[in-house]
Order: C-alpha cells, then sequence, then structure tokens
C-alpha cells in the first residue's frame, strides 16, 4: 500500500458536479475561511470505504496524503489515523499519533471545520488523565490559527464522552467571546453536550455569561430546550 495509490483511487472517485458545490459549501471564495482549498468532488462515503481499504497505511504514507492539497486526500489520511488509534489500546501509541496529529495540525495541514470534527474527538482521548492537557487546550485556545482554536474546543468532546465536563466549560469560557462564527458554533455545540449530562450546569453556565455569549453560541448551546424555554433565552 503507498499514498500515490490511495490518491488514484480517490481521484477514480472525482466529479467536478460535486467538487463545485463543495467549493462553495466550505466557503473556498478569497476572503472566506475555506480560501485556498481545492477538492475533488468525493464524498465522504466513498473517503472513507477507501480509507477503511487502506486502514493499514504506514504513518509516512498517511502523512502525505494529510500533507495533500486535495482536500477529500487530506481526510482520508485523517479518517486512517482514526482507525489506527482507535485499534490501539497501547498508551505508547496513542501517544505518537497524538503527536502526529498536533504536528499537522500546527503545520495548516487539518484546515477545515470537517476535518477537525472528525478526528480531534477521537484523537482527544489521549488527554484525558495527562496531567499537561488542559495547558495544551488552553495554548490551541489563545491561538491565532481558527483551526487550532476550533480543535481546542473539539478536543473536549473526548471528555464528554468520558462524562467529564470541566474541561468543556473551561476550553468554552475561554472562546465565548470569539467573533468567528466557526467557533461560536463549535462552542454551542459543545455546551449542548454538556447540558445532556448535567443541564442544571449548563443553565447556570449560560445565565452567569450570558452577556458574553453570542446569539450563534446560545442557539446551539440551548437547542434541546424546549420551545417556550428556548424562547426564554433568547428574548433575554
Amino acid at each position: 500500500m503507498s499514498a500515490a495509490a490511495v490518491i488514484r483511487s480517490i481521484q477514480s472517485k472525482a466529479s467536478a458536479r460535486e467538487a463545485k458545490h463543495a467549493q462553495r459549501f466550505f466557503k473556498t471564495g478569497k476572503g472566506e475561511y475555506g480560501y485556498g482549498d481545492i477538492f475533488l468532488g468525493v464524498r465522504v462515503p466513498q473517503v472513507r470505504k477507501i480509507a477503511t481499504a487502506n486502514k493499514d497505511l504506514a504513518l509516512p504514507q498517511v502523512e502525505k496524503l494529510i500533507a495533500s492539497k486535495f482536500h477529500e486526500v487530506r481526510l482520508c489520511g485523517l479518517v486512517i489515523l482514526t482507525f489506527k488509534y482507535k485499534a490501539s489500546r497501547n498508551g505508547i501509541v496513542h501517544k505518537k499519533l497524538f503527536d502526529f496529529y498536533l504536528k499537522q495540525l500546527k503545520a495548516g495541514r487539518i484546515n477545515n471545520w470537517d476535518l477537525i470534527d472528525v478526528t480531534a474527538p477521537i484523537i482527544g482521548h489521549y488527554l484525558i488523565g495527562s496531567r499537561s492537557s488542559m495547558q495544551l487546550l488552553k495554548k490551541l485556545a489563545k491561538s491565532k490559527s481558527v483551526w487550532q482554536r476550533r480543535a481546542a474546543i473539539m478536543f473536549t468532546f473526548a471528555y464528554l464522552r468520558a462524562g467529564e465536563i470541566k474541561p468543556t466549560i473551561e476550553i468554552s469560557k475561554m472562546l465565548l467571546t470569539d467573533d468567528h462564527d466557526l467557533i461560536q458554533k463549535a462552542v454551542g455545540w459543545a455546551l449542548r453536550e454538556v447540558g445532556k449530562i448535567d443541564s442544571k450546569l449548563l443553565r447556570n453556565f449560560l445565565k452567569n455569561n450570558l452577556n458574553k455569549t453570542s446569539r450563534t453560541t446560545l442557539r446551539y448551546a440551548i437547542e434541546k430546550f424546549t420551545k417556550t424555554e428556548r424562547k426564554r433565552w433568547l428574548s433575554a
């Protein structure tokens, strides 16, 4: 197996029509968050199928995929990385894969919301129990890169899946005043998940931080509330 063979498999599924749609959907126009990203027009289920068939690809070859100029090729490499992480129970292997992921993130290769959302909640599992995890999350949350900030909040989904709320609350507080729509949505989404674990805590958090919370974040956070309660929060 090689990165070149995987790329050929992805390119064989390319569709000009799908590519045009993806370019619009992922905001690749000048001045938009995805500016410069190039799509082949391959649907996610097709990418996942190819990733599954190549899940044993060596890490150096995976890195070649993630370094590609094509969005779907990077996605394939990242999905393979999540397969490798989930397949292992070895802490040393998990650290190696997490460090590899962080390297790609800081290199600007994980550069769209879908790439982060499909990977960070899985790879973020490594941070649970790590003494330096909050230090790293806070550093990412302060980054000038919107993708690193998005990763900071999305990493905390790993904690939520383990029933831990505190990391999500801490990073959410840091990002509440972020003016980027993609961060506001992600924070709202994370807070909504907090509410599934502890609805009282979510309501208290919103009450204490309502003046800092954007309408976008609030809408996502209260999505599971009753219609009547949602109206009450939004009118506040």
